[in-house]
Formats: C-alpha cells, sequence, structure tokens
C-alpha cells in the first residue's frame, strides 16, 4: 500500500510520517527539504528561482513514486506529487512569482509525467489555521523559512482546501491539527491511528 500525507509548511507532515512509520512498521519516505538545493535561493528570490525549484520538487516526488513501484513493503510519503500542481505553482503564477510561460510549461509536463503515476490508496490531509502553522513552522527553526509571509501561507491554505474538496483519486482522510496535536499528545496520536485503521480496512473489505 502507499499512504501519502499531504498539508501546508509546518502541518506536521514530517513528524507523522515518523510516528506512523514507527507504529506502523511502515517504510517512511522524507522531502528531501533540507538537501533541496534551490530552497534558500526560491525564499530569497521567488520570482527567479521559483520554476527551478517546483521542477526539482517533480522529478524528486515522480523518482519516489516510482521506488513505490518496486517495494513490497507498505510506505507512507511525506507529501504528494500533486500539491505542487494544484497548490503550489499555481500559487506562485497567481502570485506573479512564476511567468505564465514557465506555469504552462510545468502544468503541461506534471500532466504527462502524473499520467504514469498511481495515485496513493489513503491521503491524510492535515488541516491547520494559519496562526497554528506559523507556531509550528517557528518552533522548528529553519533558516529559511523565516521569510515566509504570513499571507503567503494563507493563500496556500485557500488552494489546499479548494484541492481537498474536490480530491477523488483515492480514499480521504482529513485531520485538524487544531485539535488533534498527535505530535505531544499519545492519545491523540492514538486517534489519528485509530481512523487510519478505518479507512484502510475500508480499503480491502
Amino acid at each position: 500500500m502507499h499512504i501519502a500525507i499531504a498539508g501546508n509548511i509546518g502541518s506536521g507532515k514530517t513528524t507523522l510520517t515518523s510516528l506512523l512509520s514507527k507504529q506502523f512498521k511502515w517504510e517512511p519516505h522524507y522531502e528531501d527539504a533540507d538537501d533541496n538545493p534551490y530552497l534558500n535561493d526560491f525564499y530569497d528570490d521567488m520570482q527567479r528561482w521559483s520554476f527551478n525549484l517546483q521542477i526539482y520538487f517533480l522529478n524528486s516526488r515522480l523518482s519516489q513514486v516510482m521506488q513505490f513501484t518496486k517495494s513490497t513493503k507498505t510506505v507512507i510519503q511525506d507529501r504528494t506529487i500533486y500539491e505542487d500542481a494544484h497548490i503550489f505553482a499555481p500559487n506562485l503564477h497567481a502570485m506573479g512569482l512564476m511567468t505564465t510561460r514557465d506555469f504552462n510549461n510545468y502544468i503541461s509536463l506534471f500532466d504527462r509525467m502524473s499520467s504514469f503515476v498511481k495515485p496513493p490508496d489513503l491521503l491524510i490531509y492535515l488541516r491547520g489555521s494559519v496562526p497554528v502553522l506559523v507556531s509550528q513552522i517557528s518552533k522548528r527553526g529553519r533558516d529559511y523559512e523565516e521569510a515566509i509571509r504570513i499571507d503567503y501561507l494563507k493563500r496556500l491554505n485557500e488552494r489546499y482546501e479548494a484541492w481537498i474538496s474536490t480530491y477523488d483519486l483515492g480514499k480521504l482522510l482529513i485531520i485538524d491539527i487544531d485539535e488533534i496535536k498527535f505530535g505531544e499528545n499519545k492519545e491523540h496520536l492514538g486517534i489519528v491511528m485509530d481512523k487510519i485503521n478505518a479507512e484502510i480496512h475500508g480499503l480491502f473489505k
């Protein structure tokens, strides 16, 4: 099986991926943010580096999904290939930070590549308010994230909600991170695990 976790910056995707991989003995696959050669430049000059960043992410996530098809284990993925195309790239284009030429080129490439990708068996969406996202981003103290603006997070949240409202590629589980603090509270993590078990068993009844 392929389980994927989606959510805005600071929603806890990496934390939940790590916790669930340990609890369920799943094989974790993380977003390689710390090894990304474009992130620092992007946050310094979004307009200059937006297209490069999105192409890097697209290539990286496609490589991950191709690995999943070869695995005999259940894998859990930190962020999906769909989020860049439905949330990040359109947001950069709408903000004038990616040219229409680059955006159309990116979407054309995504459409072609995604046609070869099998959607996750279960998508877990971490929904959070902007204040909670800001709080969690500040706690992890990544230098390149200090420049992230509140209005940027707000725009991303709106696009996430629009995407999730029409998501129909497979099973969907929504976790409200304002209420369920799975990273701090073991009982809350248990709630998440119970919900996942219910969805998984539903898949294979």
